[in-house]
């Protein structure tokens, strides 16, 4: 199914977290200046982005979705795993990221992603009205406007990948 444009600058930062664990992947840092380089990386990618799309779905997304009883129980596990993404995270700001965690960190949230992509925004395009996807088209802008302010004017650092 298309992505209904209320839902696109989520979905554009999810393609943003996807590269990032496809390079991590492809990466397979094992040195520790590589662990801490990457570990550096997630920071700056939570920070810059991740940090506001968390914040726009937990208060803006996910109410939404709550409004309709069967998509309660994914909204449940969308919040647990936000709980679990954000302890990653945290690991990674304080570098006590440990390599086996580093490797982990893509498909945790990759499945993360898909979720989000697959079951819930789907299942919201499905349920809701054209002018309640209007409206939370208007909200979401709000809520990102930050992070997409924050892209606009800032440059990301590229960290080296291995052939």
């Amino acid at each position: 199914m298309l992505r209904h444009k209320s839902l696109i600058p989520l979905s554009h930062q999810h393609q943003h977290a996807l590269a990032l664990c496809v390079r991590i992947d492809r990466a397979s840092p094992g040195t520790p200046a590589e662990l801490e380089a990457w570990q550096a990386e997630i920071e700056q990618h939570f920070e810059q982005e991740i940090k506001i799309h968390f914040s726009a779905e937990e208060n803006v997304l996910f109410p939404c979705a709550r409004e309709f009883p069967e998509l309660i129980p994914v909204v449940e596990e969308l919040l647990a795993d936000h709980a679990a993404l954000r302890e990653s995270f945290s690991q990674a700001q304080m570098r006590r990221m440990p390599a086996q965690a580093l490797l982990a960190f893509p498909r945790q949230l990759s499945a993360h992603i898909r979720k989000e992509e697959r079951q819930l925004f789907e299942e919201l395009q499905r349920l809701m009205t054209p002018a309640q996807l209007a409206d939370l088209q208007v909200k979401l802008e709000v809520a990102l406007k930050e992070s997409v302010q924050f892209c606009a004017t800032s440059e990301r650092t590229v960290i080296g990948r291995k052939s």
